[in-house]
């Protein structure tokens, strides 16, 4: 019996995730805020999650445009305890990702970006 779409996203966090060890967890968020397929610890709150992405990536999306900067690729937050990183997937969804503190950003990027080239064919 093949997988559904939101098990197939989340066997693709699940991969990113062991190709990149430095991301703790992982979600696709829709536009709307609403949680699409996780990969975050138990102790973290999906809905508060998924309404800050969808928030994030439209504050950042306007920042981008109204500053000139072109289309939004990436917000990038940086705290004490890690890294938040968040790429639009399409128009309809936004891969968030929280990365350890001394995570290799490099290689969270690159995998973050084929995560998205792959969740996208998922989204629509």
């Amino acid at each position: 019996m093949g997988q559904n779409r939101s098990e197939q996203m989340v066997n693709r966090l699940h991969s990113m995730q062991a190709a990149a060890p430095d991301i703790e967890a992982s979600a696709v968020v829709s536009v709307d805020g609403l949680i699409m397929a996780s990969a975050l610890p138990a102790e973290v709150e999906e809905d508060r999650v998924s309404a800050m992405s969808a928030a994030m990536l439209s504050l950042g999306q306007r920042i981008a445009e109204e500053l000139g900067r072109g289309g939004l690729n990436q917000v990038y937050i940086k705290g004490s305890n890690g890294f938040i990183v968040l790429t639009s997937v399409g128009s309809e969804a936004v891969l968030t990702v929280l990365a350890r503190q001394d995570g290799k950003l490099g290689l969270i990027f690159l995998e973050m970006r084929r995560a998205a080239e792959d969740l996208v064919k998922l989204v629509g």
